[in-house]
């Protein structure tokens, strides 16, 4: 969860594969806040705009939010159920864009991102054997050079 949670703060952006659902205020929600401060669909009003959309489902967690003003999103994921309300609050504008995930995505991409930081590990540890490999061949080559020069001259 450590490295989802940092991934997930330093994006700006959503992804191509990720949920966003722009909503016309009121957005016919009530979220709530789990364990881990992850903000989640509790209730999706029958009529409200979000359950026009057919997009979002109870369950489903709100990971970004739009920033104050542009287009830039910020991760909502452990932040708590008063400053993702607060950030829908303050947005300027009639509209407000969330990313949703559901329950099962949030798994994936859990395991995902700590499969990504092993492969990392494991890229940067080959890099180094391998850096380590070719320098101790460059020194047995000026070995063998330099063992049959007289006096460095010949």
């Amino acid at each position: 969860d450590d490295d989802l949670l940092r991934w997930a703060r330093s994006a700006r952006s959503a992804s191509n594969e990720d949920n966003v659902v722009e909503l016309l205020r009121p957005l016919g929600l009530v979220l709530q806040e789990d364990e881990n401060r992850n903000v989640y669909v509790e209730t999706v009003a029958p009529k409200g705009n979000a359950a026009r959309t057919g997009l979002v489902k109870e369950g489903d967690i709100v990971t970004m939010c739009s920033a104050t003003f542009g287009d830039d999103m910020w991760s909502t994921r452990g932040v708590g159920l008063t400053r993702v309300l607060a950030a829908i609050r303050v947005r300027a504008g009639p509209t407000v864009k969330l990313v949703f995930e559901s329950p099962d995505g949030y798994k994936k991409k859990a395991a995902m991102t700590s499969r990504q930081r092993q492969a990392m590990e494991e890229a940067r540890e080959a890099a180094q054997r391998k850096k380590d490999a070719l320098l101790e061949e460059l020194e047995r080559d000026e070995k063998k050079l330099n063992k049959g020069k007289f006096l460095g001259l010949f």
